[in-house]
């Protein structure tokens, strides 16, 4: 009686412990399963953060919304060289835009300057590539200064005009407004209601009338 008493407690304790080595095996491949899914999420930026320099590359490296917007930029700039003219230097405006984002360091709030220079960049790219469909112009006229041509890509968040102008055309986005059309762009306002529309452009100020 006490051989099969000492026998059953050597197969329960035998029992025992291979059920807990086959846990902790299952543990490990879970958590082996779980390590690659972390690494295949993490997004990362389009170039090599262990070169990283300055304080916007590495808010870049550490932020994953940024990371996001970096990769998705380079991809798009990579399809719009097909299509910009070499005339136009993309190459050069494209490290002049580095440049300026990089500027970002100097910005009261440093990660939203480097969100809008990825967002505005983005948009700028698609449209001078030919990317996304062109709208319909409308005119307005501006008295003796140039008429300002005006093309509103609704179809993108927020929504952004091209505005043509004599020899200058500038890209402006959407902003809050108590009241009408409000588009902000680089030294550039224009404030459209009921078909008025104030303009201020590098300091200069005049009133502009869509053309009926």
């Amino acid at each position: 009686m006490q051989k099969y008493i000492l026998a059953t407690g050597l197969v329960l304790l035998t029992a025992c412990g291979a059920a807990t080595e086959q846990n902790a095996e299952s543990a490990k491949a879970e958590s082996a399963k779980s390590k690659p899914a972390e690494a295949h999420t993490r997004m990362t930026p389009s170039f090599d953060c262990a070169k990283a320099q300055g304080q916007v590359e590495t808010l870049i490296c550490h932020d994953a919304e940024l990371a996001k917007l970096d990769r998705k930029m380079a991809q798009i700039y990579e399809a719009a060289l097909v299509n910009i003219p070499a005339s136009e230097q993309p190459k050069a405006m494209q490290r002049g835009w580095i440049k300026g984002r990089n500027d970002c360091w100097k910005a009261q709030d440093v990660r939203e300057c480097v969100l809008q220079n990825y967002q505005s960049r983005i948009i700028e790219l698609q449209i001078q590539a030919g990317q996304l469909e062109v709208p319909a112009a409308v005119i307005f006229d501006c008295g003796d200064r140039p008429q300002i041509s005006a093309a509103f890509y609704s179809q993108l968040d927020p929504v952004t005009a091209v505005f043509t102008f004599g020899k200058q055309q500038l890209l402006a986005t959407n902003v809050r407004s108590g009241s009408g059309a409000k588009y902000q762009g680089r030294n550039f306002e224009f404030w459209e209601h009921q078909g008025q529309a104030s303009v201020q452009y590098l300091g200069d100020k005049y009133q502009c009338e869509l053309r009926k």
